[in-house]
Order: structure tokens, then sequence, then C-alpha cells
């Protein structure tokens, strides 16, 4: 069995936990989400904990198992606390600016670039050079923080572009004559 779906998910309070057949459907302060659990996976819920288990032995069902269970945790961390991704801009002139559900980001092509964020995002600019992604679907955040990066992903040589918070560019050296 998949050492990840040995471990239960623990329901911390405030969460509430559905499951319907195949459907599990997690609500919290933050949101509802829910998820369609692979016939091959068992899904059990009794004494606040999820359990995961393979239906057989196939190797097929073992891996679906520890998926499933995997993002049972993120669902239930996203509805209770939310993922917050943060991106930063560099280059000179590069800035972003937030208004409603859409972004603009100018960074440094001929016209600024609008990006429109989906439902259950939420993005903010606490200055020109920041982005602040949250939102309680972990999938959707990272997909959005990736959708910006990838306007101006930052270039091995001077390092300019958009990058996440936590990301190390390394820098090239220039071709010497």
């Amino acid at each position: 069995m998949s050492r990840i779906a040995k471990a239960p998910v623990v329901i911390p309070a405030g969460v509430e936990v559905k499951l319907e057949g195949q459907v599990l459907t997690v609500k919290g302060k933050n949101s509802t989400l829910s998820l369609n659990v692979n016939p091959a996976v068992k899904v059990t819920f009794e004494d606040n904990e999820l359990k995961f288990a393979p239906v057989d032995e196939s190797k097929n069902a073992n891996a679906q198992s520890g998926t499933a269970r995997a993002l049972a945790h993120n669902m239930v961390v996203g509805v209770s606390q939310g993922y917050v991704v943060k991106l930063i801009l560099k280059g000179v002139g590069y800035r972003a600016q937030a208004k409603g559900n859409i972004v603009t980001l100018n960074l440094g092509y001929s016209n600024p670039v609008d990006y429109t964020v989906p439902e259950g995002i939420k993005v903010e600019t606490p200055s020109q050079t920041e982005i602040n992604i949250s939102g309680a679907d972990r999938n959707l955040v990272g997909q959005v923080a990736s959708e910006i990066r990838a306007v101006r992903a930052p270039e091995p040589y001077k390092g300019k572009g958009v990058r996440y918070a936590d990301e190390i560019v390394h820098i090239k050296e220039a071709k010497k004559k």
C-alpha cells in the first residue's frame, strides 16, 4: 500500500466533510471544494479522520490511493487556512497592478498584458513589484502563479522577469570576446 495513503487525513474543527459515493466535499470558512475520487480507491470517514485504501492490490489502485489522500489533504488545508503564492517582478519599469479580477502587467512589452483571474482566486499587489495570489484550491493557485510567471519568465543573463519569491535564478556569465 502507498505510504502516503497509510496516513489518515485529520479533519480540524470548523471543517465539514461529506462523502457521497465517490464524491468527497469539504466545506470550511474559506470555501467549499469537491473531488471525484477514483473508483480504485475506497474512502472511509470515521472519528474525524479520512482514510484511503486501494480497492485491490494492483499498482494503479495503490498509486491512486496516495494521490486521492494528497488531494483530500490539500482540500482540507485549503478550506481551513488557504494557500498563498508570492511573485516578484525584477527589471527596470516592470510593474503590476490588480483591479478587480484583472491584473495589468507592464513587463517591457510594447503594450501592457492583462491577465484575467479565475473565480475563487484573490490577487493583491502590495507594491508595484509584488504580486500575492491566494485561494483555497492549491492546484488553481499554483496554475495562476505559473501563468503569470510565464508572461515573462526570468532570463538567465540579467535575471529580469517574473519569479517566485523563493526562486533562485542562476545568472550565466556573458560571452567573452
